[in-house]
């Protein structure tokens, strides 16, 4: 997490530190699914958005929701989009943003935080933030919490993640009980860095918890949802979802359903936060000025809320709102660095996969994500 003062200095030696831990070892996923390049995102912007937002009739700012996720999905199924004229191309990319709206619209009202849900919270121990960060929202809206952060010299940050990664399992083997994990301070694209918790050492506390609660080839974590607000959210939570399908591949176990991912930030993106009488990351601080200290508020705070309502307050940091007469018509870029654009993965069923082969064009057997970013 970056403050104003020294974003700068510390994007490039965060970038770099990165660069030297993972050395050359690759990520799980391929390299244009987990950064976008603004050149060829321009290119996107200007070649296929033209086209593609007139065919879906939809106002600028929501399809300015779609973009970057349409983006990324032509990136990952590239193969789909190649050879095509390009009124099939449009046509494909018509397709796959109806796809993807189709699952906004879907999942929209699914509790995150709301009456009966588990809340469980990971705070980074050098900063300040507060417990009650995570347990007033769990007071306002009727959930349950339970909070990790190191705060005793007697303790050590090993201890503290263990504890928290057995609040997990417990979580995942609750399946009745929604729950929701919170986890704000540092992060790399493969580690909880605040208490140095890899990606995979995650992925198999939550595969083990599952295949113990269900027959032992049967993997759901359904009722799950993980919020990381840190640097590099999204390559984190890619990495968490690849690292569980291929295990489950690798051990033959039926992956029946992923948690649903809240990044807030995107790919190849740091976190920002300002420094005051507290410490709280740009993302969480949205939220709970949106949903804990605007009067009245919601009965549950949804996944729409996430990337809908946050979403759009989110699109401000690093942009400059054009207005002609008393309307927003559109955003100048004016500091890249400090954009962060929050996304949203969600689970995909075998009726989804099926849809989206179809909206790409591909055989039924074809191997597709069970997992969507969704904006």
């Amino acid at each position: 997490m970056q403050t104003q003062q020294t974003r700068r200095r510390q994007t490039a030696l965060a970038k770099l530190s990165c660069l030297l831990i993972l050395g050359c070892i690759p990520l799980l996923f391929t390299p244009t699914s987990t950064k976008l390049s603004a050149e060829e995102f321009t290119k996107f912007q200007q070649a296929d958005s033209p086209a593609v937002s007139k065919a879906l009739g939809v106002t600028p700012k929501h399809y300015r929701q779609l973009e970057p996720s349409l983006y990324y999905l032509s990136q990952r199924y590239s193969d789909s989009l190649s050879g095509l004229s390009s009124a099939q191309r449009h046509a494909r990319l018509v397709a796959l943003a109806q796809f993807i709206d189709m699952k906004r619209t879907a999942v929209a009202d699914a509790p995150v935080i709301g009456p009966g849900c588990n809340l469980i919270g990971l705070l980074d121990p050098d900063h300040g933030l507060d417990p009650k960060e995570i347990s007033s929202l769990a007071a306002a809206y009727d959930c349950t919490s339970t909070i990790f952060k190191k705060t005793s010299p007697s303790e050590t940050l090993e201890e503290v993640g263990d504890t928290f990664l057995q609040s997990v399992a417990a979580a995942v083997e609750s399946q009745n009980i929604p729950t929701t994990i919170i986890v704000l301070g540092h992060g790399l694209p493969k580690e909880i860095q605040s208490y140095h918790i890899p990606v995979d050492r995650l992925a198999k506390t939550l595969l083990t918890a599952a295949a113990h609660t269900n027959d032992s080839s049967s993997i759901d974590l359904g009722h799950l949802k993980i919020i990381c607000d840190d640097c590099y959210s999204a390559d984190f939570m890619i990495n968490l979802a690849t690292t569980i399908i291929d295990s489950c591949r690798a051990q033959s176990l039926h992956l029946k359903q992923l948690p649903t991912l809240i990044a807030g930030t995107n790919r190849d993106c740091v976190g920002h936060a300002d420094v005051g009488q507290k410490f709280v990351p740009h993302f969480w601080r949205d939220v709970i000025e949106l949903f804990y200290i605007r009067k009245p508020r919601p009965t549950k705070i949804t996944l729409g809320d996430f990337f809908e309502k946050v979403d759009n307050m989110m699109f401000g940091y690093g942009r400059r709102p054009i207005i002609q007469g008393s309307r927003v018509i559109g955003y100048r870029l004016i500091d890249p660095e400090m954009v962060q654009d929050p996304v949203v993965f969600v689970p995909l069923s075998n009726a989804d996969l099926d849809a989206l082969r179809k909206a790409l064009g591909l055989q039924k057997e074809a191997t597709c994500d069970p997992f969507l970013d969704i904006g």
